[in-house]
């Protein structure tokens, strides 16, 4: 029998209470003398159709800054006076050389001046400017920050200042700079700081860019460490989390000998010069950070971001500047050691394939957290072990069956006859007493291969005996099976008529919202007409699967069908489960799979007509009888995604487990209409009339900067801006007030617990805030926060999204690897005085079954030996080996009702138990109804998948640190 881990470590670290951790530094205020004249500026000739400028627009001055002095701090500027005094807009350690000469200075706030008003006309008034300005000019002083001392919410929480979430990062990132490289056992690590941008949190260190020889070339990969400043519930001090990871480097060309970068984004370009940029300033040991993307105005890549209004090609730099077209014809000749200016590009999923995997494995994780806790200052310790709770098992008592081998048939035979049992049961009420129950379903095919495959899938899933009576209608084939409790009839069409073919976007049209809309609504409209004539109605939910092409294979991800598809099906009444094609092309292989994509394909489908397992929980009188679970999810549709139009809608999930059939619960949707819970197909059904695309709408710059439009600031064109996006976001949460006003009403008269998602919601529900949040209490509207219902608990799930939870690994195996152990964690029960460990608690899963032969000491920097298998004693190295580490799952009872006999630790352990729902093959990132919340967003959302957005955050085309804090916190009053 393997080691059981009863003791797991986090990647975190808090003060130790008793010696106080400060840092010096040099800053320089933005001259908010000069306010009033760039304003005055700025809003010249915008005419009565533009909304004037509130705010100088310094976001690109502040991009080229951290680019070109990147051993600066740049922090977001701020009108209204916070908590201990004005935040200053430039910081630089003291023990540091001067970063940025007075003249360097003075040169780019005249190019950025004379950017602001480039027309003509105005030179005249922008030379008075710079020469009142020049004989006013801003000046640095020296100050003393404590980093991590801070105040307490009325919660009890940590209450950090605004700045402390940047420069205490990187007052830790730098003492780990400073120490001697990381032996990997095949060479050393050498890491360098890279620069953030001011609404960008926390800090981050990159080593240098290491080969690895695969395919014939080689590829090229970098270790990051990121560190953030994060607070818990109840908690009374803030904690640094440490994060470990790959960053893959782009270096392949196409036949065309050029690199070819996504579409529509920036790309993060990384360089290390050998001298300074602007003259007179010292040579720093950090990276600097430019993003190229394709300029629709000059038909050519061109650094954005940080230059979008020519700052770079207007500034005298002492060094040479890379050009992007130099870059992307030769990326190798840039990257690795080398003369002059080195560069990297970092590589995208979209990109496609890398032979460097993605990730760290735990044993190595924690091999660089031992090194870099070398470099921890005196006041600076790391978190308390977390502790196995002793409550329960933490699997559920119906746990997802692990047969033997020999026992596998069987066992799958009686998981079929259970779901078809089920499915009878859950519409036999539909059915007279004398009437079989009749379900119909439908598997629109492109291919014979997948069309046999899907048959045989769907048999054996509900245990379906000799093929079915066959009978073709036209173009149908009908199979129906007769059963003493069901009768089931699957209908096989193809999918014809160009309706799997590309979208069809009119690249002409503008704005390229109405030529999206248009092209779903008439690809909708024929989806929704081709199975009503095949006898689908709205007024019955059914089920299709349907056979798609994958993303990747078509002219572009925005003109992949799916959504349209989905659409028009909901239309007809029909839910929707795709499976892509069989196809074996270069780099990818689904033939091999096929049919295990249509079991699961199937499996999931029927999951939307609920037919489920929900797990029960093992704590019988430890929580109250007949235990419901409601869940709410944030649906949101970003104004820079695909349909260039925004949507916020709150919707609701209830789960409520059947007392006289084990395993069986109902699954229903709150309906904010007519205010009453319905049956979750009929939810997904009706969301559909949400996902209507308006055409006269103003358009969103997906570029545009959280302080205002930087083109020509006389430009009368209306533009949303960040002040009209503050004002959309107020209203959106007076609707979710409403909607939870009502929704938490009705859920009276039963004991409920009421789970929510951290991320996900507390922007629109700021009471699920750190900041805000109070024990026991509940707060859904303006109204002063009150006591909960006495049937109502409130628990809220926060998962690794911005870095939020630690990394983590568990301590004392005999063999001293530190492996990936499930189960549910508590903190010691006394935290320096904290009484965090009463209400906060983590949740671990085992590795899914893809990652069951993952090794967890393997090692992506050093050759290392097998230790089992037919190589055993063999040298190995796992750089081609993707990782997969189970993230921590944070789940905080907020409100429970203690003096009534609940138990907090019971109560967050059945939610982490609904993570092992026995119908899924492995743990679900969520609890079940946080994730049927969650999956309700694809009948609302053309965007890409959860996973594809987790891949491109790992490969650093997002900034996942970008949202370490609080909205709240992210958003600060009076930001400039």
């Amino acid at each position: 029998m393997g080691f059981t881990y009863d003791r797991i470590r986090r990647a975190a670290y808090l003060s130790d209470g008793e010696s106080p951790l400060k840092a010096s530094y040099n800053v320089l205020g933005f001259p908010e003398q000069w306010r009033a004249t760039l304003l005055d500026l700025c809003n010249l000739g915008r005419g009565a159709a533009a909304e004037p400028l509130r705010a100088v627009p310094t976001y690109h001055l502040d991009g080229v800054l951290q680019t070109l002095a990147p051993d600066l701090i740049v922090r977001p500027r701020v009108v209204e006076p916070q908590r201990g005094g004005a935040d200053p807009w430039l910081y630089s350690p003291v023990d540091l050389p001067h970063p940025l000469p007075d003249a360097a200075l003075e040169g780019l706030l005249n190019v950025w001046v004379k950017g602001l008003r480039p027309e003509p006309e105005h030179a005249s008034r922008v030379g008075e400017i710079l020469r009142s300005f020049a004989a006013e000019p801003p000046s640095w002083s020296t100050i003393e920050v404590d980093l991590l001392d801070c105040p307490t919410t009325h919660g009890g929480t940590a209450n950090p200042e605004h700045r402390q979430f940047q420069l205490t990062p990187d007052y830790l990132a730098r003492r780990v700079a400073a120490l001697p490289p990381f032996d990997t056992g095949a060479g050393t690590l050498t890491f360098r700081a890279v620069p953030r941008g001011p609404h960008q949190k926390g800090a981050e260190l990159m080593s240098q860019p290491l080969p690895y020889e695969a395919k014939r070339r080689t590829w090229w990969f970098s270790i990051v460490l990121a560190f953030t400043l994060h607070t818990v519930p109840f908690s009374a001090t803030p904690r640094v989390h440490v994060h470990s990871s790959i960053r893959r480097w782009a270096t392949r060309t196409g036949t065309d000998g050029l690199l070819h970068l996504p579409h529509g984004v920036k790309t993060s370009v990384y360089l290390r010069p050998t001298i300074p940029w602007l003259p007179g300033a010292p040579t720093s040991h950090r990276y600097a950070i430019a993003r190229v993307a394709w300029d629709r105005k000059r038909r050519q890549h061109s650094w954005r971001g940080g230059d979008p209004a020519g700052l770079l090609q207007a500034l005298t730099l002492s060094g040479r500047f890379p050009e992007p077209a130099d870059l992307l014809s030769s990326p190798e000749q840039w990257i690795g050691d080398g003369p002059g200016v080195r560069a990297a590009i970092v590589y995208s999923t979209r990109m496609g394939a890398h032979a460097v995997g993605a990730g760290l494995m735990s044993h190595q994780r924690s091999q660089l957290v031992e090194w870099l806790e070398q470099a921890l200052p005196l006041g600076l310790r790391p978190t308390p072990e977390l502790s196995r709770s002793g409550r329960s098992s933490g699997l559920p008592l119906n746990p997802r069956p692990k047969p033997a081998v020999g026992e596998k048939p069987a066992e799958e035979i009686r998981s079929a006859e259970e779901r078809r049992t089920a499915w009878a049961a859950s519409v036999s009420d539909d059915a007279t007493d004398t009437e079989i129950p009749i379900v119909e379903i439908r598997l629109l095919w492109q291919t014979e291969r997948m069309r046999d495959e899907a048959v045989l899938a769907f048999e054996r899933l509900l245990a379906l005996k000799g093929g079915g009576v066959v009978e073709s209608v036209g173009e149908v084939d009908v199979r129906e099976w007769s059963m003493p409790d069901l009768t089931v009839r699957l209908r096989s069409l193809r999918l014809s008529g160009g309706l799997a073919d590309d979208l069809g976007i009119d690249p002409l049209m503008r704005p390229r919202r109405r030529a999206l809309a248009q092209a779903i609504d008439e690809r909708r409209g024929r989806a929704s007409s081709f199975l009503l004539a095949d006898g689908a109605s709205p007024r019955s939910p059914s089920l299709a699967l349907v056979e798609l092409d994958r993303r990747a294979d078509f002219s572009s991800g925005a003109h992949d069908p799916k959504y349209a598809l989905r659409l028009g099906c909901a239309d007809a009444g029909v839910l929707t489960q795709f499976v892509s094609v069989p196809k074996k092309v270069k780099g990818y292989d689904s033939e091999k799979t096929a049919e295990h994509r249509a079991f699961q394909g199937w499996a999931d489908g029927l999951r939307q007509l609920g037919l489920r397992v929900h797990p029960e929980h093992s704590l019988g009188g430890q929580l109250p009888e007949g235990l419901r679970y409601a869940a709410v999810w944030m649906v949101k549709r970003r104004a820079d995604g695909p349909t260039r139009v925004a949507l916020h809608m709150p919707v609701a999930v209830l789960v409520t487990p059947d007392k006289d059939a084990a395993g069986r619960a109902t699954v229903q949707g709150w309906d904010k209409d007519a205010k009453c819970w319905i049956p979750y197909p009929e939810l997904l059904l009706r969301l559909v009339q949400l996902a209507e695309l308006p055409c006269d709408e103003p358009e969103i710059d997906a570029g545009e900067s959280p302080d205002g439009p930087e083109t020509t600031a006389g430009s009368a064109t209306p533009r949303v801006t960040y002040w009209d996006r503050q004002r959309s976001r107020d209203e959106q949460r007076k609707e979710t007030a409403r909607f939870l006003q009502h929704m938490i009403r009705s859920l009276r008269g039963e004991p409920t617990v009421l789970l929510t998602h951290a991320q996900n919601s507390r922007s629109h529900w700021p009471w699920l805030q750190d900041g805000q949040v109070v024990r026991d209490l509940i707060k859904t509207g303006h109204a002063p926060a009150g006591r909960l219902d006495a049937d109502l608990r409130l628990v809220r799930v926060r998962a690794t999204a911005g870095w939020e939870t630690p990394q983590w690994w568990g301590v004392g195996a005999p063999t001293g690897i530190n492996g990936l152990p499930a189960g549910m964690w508590a903190e010691p029960v006394d935290e320096n005085g904290s009484t965090t460990s009463a209400r906060v608690f983590y949740s671990t899963t085992e590795k899914p079954f893809q990652f069951k032969a993952a090794a967890v000491k393997a090692d992506k920097l050093a050759p290392r030996l097998m230790e089992r298998g037919v190589r055993k004693g063999e040298a190995t190295i796992d750089t081609g080996t993707p990782a997969w580490n189970s993230g921590l799952v944070e789940i905080a009872v907020l409100g429970c009702h203690e003096d009534a006999g609940d138990d907090a630790e019971a109560l967050a352990l059945a939610v982490h138990q609904l993570r092992y729902a026995p119908d899924f093959p492995d743990a679900l990132a969520l609890p079940l109804p946080l994730h049927l919340t969650a999956l309700v967003q694809e009948y609302v959302l053309p965007t890409e998948t959860d996973a594809e957005s987790l891949a491109e955050e790992e490969a650093g085309g997002t900034d996942p640190m970008g949202s370490c804090l609080e909205p709240d916190q992210l958003q600060l009053p009076g930001l400039e």
